[in-house]
């Protein structure tokens, strides 16, 4: 027992370590560069037999990226030997699906891919590639050959697999304005091998060619619009893979509800004449684009029979005609799809066909039409006579009353809806599938209302400056003999003169010989004084006279200058749902008087801040406004007769659309007053130089600015907007 059980053991230990190498997967253990004059040879070696890999290019052909799948790198990393101009660095990491190597390049490259059993080969030519690389070898038997090629689709992609015998290299191009092209260097097509693949009709690609183009092999696929192609090397395969890609980024509808196609519900031989996904030739115009392979049709009285026949082995399709399907064709067609000729003549015989798979279905048309008609009253007395069931829908956030008439529209005759107003509940009586398509119907409709927070800030700058230079001066100057100098002259003996401008307690007096002549503050002939006062600007005082006191000067410069700024925010904010209107406000109210026949009456006129805004939130989260802002203040500097003050009035009014979160400008007012006053004496004031002794001077600005910033934010952005 004990042996047994040693043997168990060991066994068990080995199948585990078996099974772990297994898991392990393939490994990286170094990287090898072998720098060339014009490129570089990358080789990765390390344990894999079947190597599954991807190269691209990015950064315009500056990056190269590797991508092995399944694979890892070692822990303490990996090895990385030799050297070349072309690569300015290696890094290399693992990822969720393998590992990947980047090289980095000083300039432009092409690359070229190759694997073996146990490395992966990657050679870089330096260029844009418009000159293409010859191959190392030609074509000959021991070169590469395709086997075959064929189509399959896989995890959501089509896939274009090329089984290869041989080792080869390969390069795909895209340009614009061609198919997509993947050329396998060096490489023979086999004789066996189809040179034309069509693409079955719910996939991405229209079809494959192929062709041998000297000393390599062409594939070529059309009808690729829309979809982004991938290729790797998985062991002897080349793997073209074709995926969609997305160019729309706005929200895509919903279907909540469809009507059943009364043909899914039909069981018997029938069912084909009702599963179609070719058009059918009755009715309207059809838009359908043809991909088949083009063909040439010459035939006169050819039996219908034969024509579809051919039809059939040029599209690689099964056809089955009805027994009442008969008569001859005389057709003429040059370079036309096979698909479009098929449509032109079952048109012309009165024909209609039905696709199941590969098997097309060929009748007359009235057949057809019976038999859709048949399974439709089938259809719909199985719906008379379906059971009903009754549902209770709740509904969270909107009012039940409200999708009633929407829940109503989907019911079939038999159906019915109430409301029951307490537990806002939804009770639906109908079959069960319509009641499946009301549920649906009600947990899209029913979500979560947007609220979005409108936070809006007003930023209010204004400066002043202000200057102002004036001067003052005057005297007096007296001729007589009790000064000392009389005129001599019998007359007038005596002579004074004295400024006429009064300034304070100045005597007037100076021609008078009863006054005092000799006013030691003498009247003053020029008086333009700048405004000066207490905290206002300054002056300067001088006078001059004589010992005996005959002539007295007297100068007095002022001068004043002031500048200031003001900043004012107000920063109001509300919140609201969508499609609601919100307000804000905070003010003053001014009493005022009001004289009427009834006597003076106070009234009172409001100064406020007020913000009132309508929120609209998009599919996409931005969001549309409707707003108007309002800034209104009492201007104490400006008042009325009766002393009441004016009101200054900011207002905004407008619609915008701004993303969630984003700040916009919704408008600015800019104001800029200047003024210069010059006040002088007439034509003294003109005097070059020397008229700034008659002259006073003054300048006044004033600036102003208004900006009112608005910023949006939906509070419940991921409850209300699912991605």
């Amino acid at each position: 027992m004990r042996i047994q059980w040693g043997l168990a053991i060991a066994v068990a230990a080995t199948l585990a370590l078996g099974n772990f190498a297994q898991a392990a997967g393939p490994k990286i253990d170094s990287v090898h560069i072998n720098g060339e004059r014009d490129g570089a040879q990358i080789s990765i070696e390390g344990e894999f037999d079947n190597p599954q890999y991807a190269v691209r290019a990015q950064e315009n052909g500056r990056l190269i990226i590797i991508d092995v799948d399944k694979a890892a790198l070692p822990a303490g990393g990996i090895e990385t030997s030799g050297t070349s101009s072309l690569i300015a660095r290696t890094v290399a990491s693992n990822t969720a699906h393998g590992a990947r190597i980047e090289l980095a390049l000083t300039g432009k490259a092409t690359y070229h891919a190759r694997a073996t059993s146990d490395r992966i080969t990657v050679r870089l030519e330096r260029g844009d590639g418009s000159t293409k690389a010859m191959p190392k070898k030609s074509a000959s038997a021991e070169g590469p050959k395709i086997e075959r090629v064929y189509l399959e689709q896989k995890d959501g992609r089509d896939r274009v697999v090329i089984s290869l015998d041989g080792d080869a290299e390969f390069r795909v191009s895209t340009r614009a304005g061609a198919p997509p092209r993947l050329e396998v260097l060096g490489a023979r097509i086999n004789s066996s091998a189809k040179r034309r693949i069509e693409a079955p009709r719910d996939a991405l690609i229209g079809s494959v060619e192929l062709e041998q183009r000297g000393d390599r092999a062409v594939i070529e696929v059309h009808g690729v619009e829309g979809a982004a192609g991938t290729a790797i090397r998985s062991g002897d395969q080349i793997v073209w893979m074709f995926s969609p890609t997305k160019v729309e980024t706005r929200p895509h509808s919903r279907t909540i509800a469809r009507e059943k196609d009364y043909a899914a519900e039909v069981d018997g031989p029938e069912v084909a004449g009702f599963l179609s996904k070719m058009p059918a030739q009755a009715g309207p115009k059809s838009t359908r684009k043809y991909s088949g392979r083009r063909i040439d049709l010459d035939f006169k009285d050819a039996d219908i029979h034969n024509i579809l026949r051919l039809l059939s082995e040029v599209g690689g399709v099964n056809v089955v005609t009805a027994d009442n399907v008969g008569g001859t064709v005389t057709i003429r067609m040059r370079d036309v799809p096979w698909d479009q000729a098929l449509d032109v003549i079952l048109q012309a015989k009165a024909l209609g066909m039905v696709r199941q798979g590969n098997l097309l279905r060929v009748a007359p048309l009235a057949q057809l039409e019976q038999e859709r008609e048949a399974a439709i009253a089938r259809q719909k007395q199985q719906q008379q006579l379906a059971p009903l069931e009754t549902r209770l829908v709740p509904v969270s956030y909107a009012n039940a009353t409200n999708l009633q008439p929407r829940v109503r529209e989907l019911l079939t005759e038999r159906g019915s809806v109430s409301v029951d107003t307490r537990t806002n509940m939804l009770i639906v009586r109908d079959i069960v599938g319509q009641l499946d398509n009301v549920e649906d119907l009600v947990r899209n409709l029913d979500t979560q209302t947007p609220q979005v927070l409108i936070e809006s800030r007003i930023v209010e700058a204004s400066s002043t400056y202000s200057r102002d230079i004036g001067i003052q001066w005057g005297g007096n100057a007296v001729m007589s003999s009790a000064t000392g100098n009389p005129t001599g002259l019998r007359f007038p003996s005596d002579l004074g003169i004295s400024g006429g401008v009064p300034v304070g307690d100045a005597q007037t007096n100076g021609l008078s010989p009863f006054g005092n002549g000799t006013n030691p503050n003498p009247n003053f002939a020029v008086n333009l004084p700048a405004v000066t006062g207490a905290g206002s600007g300054g002056a300067l005082g001088l006078t001059m006279g004589s010992l005996s006191g005959a002539v007295n000067l007297n100068v007095r410069l002022s001068a004043a200058e002031a500048a200031g700024s003001v900043r004012i925010i107000s920063s109001p904010r509300v919140l609201t749902l969508d499609n609601h209107e919100a307000s804000i406000s905070q003010g003053t109210l001014i009493p005022f008087s009001q004289v009427s026949a009834q006597g003076v009456n106070t009234a009172f006129q409001e100064a406020k801040l007020e913000l009132n805004v309508t929120p609209h939130v998009t599919s996409d989260g931005a969001v549309a406004m409707d707003v108007k802002i309002t800034r209104n203040e009492p201007d104490f500097g400006r008042t009325s007769a009766q002393g009441d003050p004016t009101i200054l009035e900011r207002e905004a009014l407008t619609q915008l659309l701004v993303d969630d979160g984003d700040t916009a400008v919704i408008g600015g007012i800019y104001t800029r007053n200047t003024g210069r006053n010059v006040d002088q004496v007439p034509f003294f004031g003109d005097i070059p130089v020397l008229g700034i002794f008659f002259k006073r001077r003054r300048f006044r600005e004033d600036r102003n600015e208004l900006l009112i910033f608005l910023t949006p934010r939906i509070v419940n952005r991921a409850l209300a907007l699912p991605e």
